[in-house]
């Protein structure tokens, strides 16, 4: 089972989809995409085509082996990235050269359904408690929010109390049953996040995401000292030896590897079973399409300390098109109180509709993350 050809479309809102095709007629998907730089990506893949033309599908391992160590110049986003779409084409081929879902190949489920949570609030939050509200009423048992804007390293009270009335505010709607977890998108720095930490300590959230940026890591051990909620990270993070550190430290609670930027299902399973040698659940994050969000499902249904999945149905960034256009078969994503059931079909276990993607893919996105500057136009983190 030869690869044979390797394509890549760009397709709205922000995706980046790779299909790679076999001489005995088997196709695989992948999404490697870094948001905002897709097209860079693309052209890592279409580099890496001479290490994978002719190359037995089959060899998912020593491919992945290849394409990380004999460029010499190794991980990062944009070559983590390429890897991962790629990995994850290959073993939906092999699934469904098998005929059984990924999850099979790894020993088979250890759930039958996965927890997911919803977003809202986009990226300057407002209406937030209507918006948790509604997601309630749909059977979602927890809720992801930006918890603030632009942050300066000392910011003022005020910014702080905005945080506050946002979450007291859903939970006066929800009640306390409602998972609640605030993503700052490191927008922090570690003297505000002390600050905001222990205001936040009566509204007892889910998990703190992402308080200061990943080159931070050293000011997490400090916020962690401030709150007792969980402190979960690993979005900018490309590779096993990334989490390393981390883990050893011992102050992160949840790890968050995405299937789209560290090195797909292949990696993103060592980076799991790691995890759980510190005790550490694993929540892959995911506000891509719906390759992707198969990818992460497959994961989660084999993997122990697999916790809650991130989805972007419906989020802010899927203006034009959302993950369910892609699809031939809509009900695989099929939500039911908060949970997705175990896909049954072999590989991915969705069906791309490939007339749609080429479609699409004609007219092609430029999609970049905003440019976000304080008050004194200095460059904010966005």
């Amino acid at each position: 089972m030869k690869i044979k050809t390797i394509e890549t479309f760009l397709v709205p809102p922000r995706w980046l989809f790779l299909k790679i095709s076999t001489d005995n007629g088997i196709s695989g998907w992948g999404e490697p995409v870094v948001e905002g730089r897709a097209r860079t990506v693309r052209a890592c893949i279409h580099e890496m085509e001479d290490y994978l033309i002719a190359e037995d599908a089959n060899n998912i391992e020593d491919i992945w082996q290849k394409l990380y160590r004999s460029g010499f110049y190794r991980g990062g986003p944009v070559l983590m990235s390429a890897i991962s779409g790629i990995d994850q084409a290959l073993w939906d081929i092999k699934g469904k050269a098998l005929g059984v879902p990924i999850y099979e190949l790894f020993g088979g489920q250890v759930r039958h359904k996965v927890r997911l949570y919803s977003w809202i609030a986009g990226d300057k939050p407002s209406n937030a408690a209507v918006e948790a509200k509604e997601k309630r009423e749909l059977g979602f048992t927890a809720i992801k929010m930006n918890a603030t804007d632009e942050t300066d390293y000392i910011d003022s009270n005020g910014k702080i109390d905005e945080v506050i009335e946002r979450v007291g505010a859903i939970r006066d709607a929800c009640g306390n049953s409602l998972g609640i977890a605030l993503d700052f998108h490191g927008r922090l720095h570690k003297a505000t996040a002390k600050a905001l930490m222990k205001e936040l300590v009566p509204y007892r959230i889910m998990f703190i995401e992402e308080p200061v940026l990943a080159e931070n890591l050293d000011a997490l051990k400090v916020i962690a000292q401030h709150t007792p909620a969980p402190i979960a990270t690993g979005e900018r993070m490309y590779s096993r030896w990334d989490f390393k550190r981390i883990l050893h430290e011992g102050y992160v609670d949840i790890i968050q590897p995405d299937l789209s930027h560290a090195g797909g299902i292949s990696e993103c399973r060592k980076i799991a079973a790691m995890a759980e040698a510190y005790d550490v659940s694993v929540a892959p994050h995911c506000p891509l399409g719906p390759i992707a969000l198969a990818s992460c499902l497959q994961l989660d249904t084999c993997t122990p300390n697999a916790t809650i999945q991130e989805q972007s149905l419906g989020i802010h960034y899927n203006k034009g098109n959302d993950l369910l256009d892609y699809l031939q078969d809509n009900s695989v994503f099929e939500f039911k109180e908060g949970y997705v059931d175990a896909f049954k079909n072999p590989g991915l276990g969705i069906e791309i509709n490939e007339d749609y993607v080429r479609q699409q893919s004609q007219t092609e996105h430029n999609w970049k993350s905003p440019v976000w500057r304080h008050e004194d136009g200095s460059i904010a983190e966005w």
